[in-house]
């Protein structure tokens, strides 16, 4: 089943479409007015997570990508939710390319968990993608990756911004996942602030700038 959505475009008939997840809690509402600060010709698409009780938090049910057992990044992680929430955005990939969007015009995007989801589900991905922009998270199933990835994105590029403050999602974690991914061959554009678990505006230019000039060279490349 296709995951509720929210939507907006910000022109007519657009060619792009960010596919952007929320974080742990949260809701696909969370990232709307940073999404329309970005002022980028595209579809949002902002889907709800499923409903499911998080481990970290005595069992409580919440809207999360999938189960967390501890803050601890060398704890066990939740392999069957991690690859449930990978289907469910293959199936919102395809929904944009049964609308006329070519999978190398989405980009894939997210903050936290949602940003951990965007990486794996990524870099799993049969198509070619636009970009990944991961912010305040880190590379799920890391150990795994490098024979899960799908060669279609392995030079896909990527986004990762991260807080030195950040008391959820260290920047160590971060860093570390950079680091993987360069390992792996892709070419991570990386930013840090001065800022807690959260996203500031000179991240929201970052990312504007990082992303427009994708659009810019895909349309370069597709010009005759």
């Amino acid at each position: 089943m296709t995951l509720p959505t929210i939507e907006f475009e910000t022109c007519a008939e657009p060619e792009f479409v960010v596919i952007w997840l929320h974080g742990l809690g949260a809701d696909g509402s969370d990232f709307v007015p940073v999404a329309k600060a970005l002022q980028l010709p595209a579809r949002f698409v902002f889907p709800h997570a499923p409903v499911r009780p998080v481990t970290l938090n005595g069992g409580y049910r919440m809207r999360a990508w999938y189960d967390i057992y501890s803050l601890d990044m060398n704890c066990a992680e939740d392999r069957e939710g991690i690859f449930d929430s990978q289907r469910s955005i293959a199936e919102l990939i395809a929904r944009e390319e049964r609308r006329g969007v070519v999978a190398d015009h989405v980009f894939l995007a997210g903050f936290s968990q949602g940003g951990a989801i965007a990486l794996h589900a990524g870099l799993r991905h049969p198509s070619k993608l636009a970009g990944l922009l991961a912010l305040s998270t880190y590379l799920p199933l890391a150990d795994t990756v490098r024979d899960e990835a799908h060669p279609a994105n392995s030079r896909t590029p990527v986004f990762m911004a991260h807080g030195v403050e950040d008391d959820v999602i260290p920047i160590s974690a971060g860093l570390a996942s950079r680091n993987a991914l360069v390992n792996l061959g892709h070419d991570v554009a990386w930013r840090q602030y001065g800022m807690a678990h959260s996203v500031c505006q000179d991240e929201i230019e970052d990312i504007s700038g990082w992303m427009t000039g994708i659009i810019s060279g895909i349309r370069d490349t597709e010009t005759p």
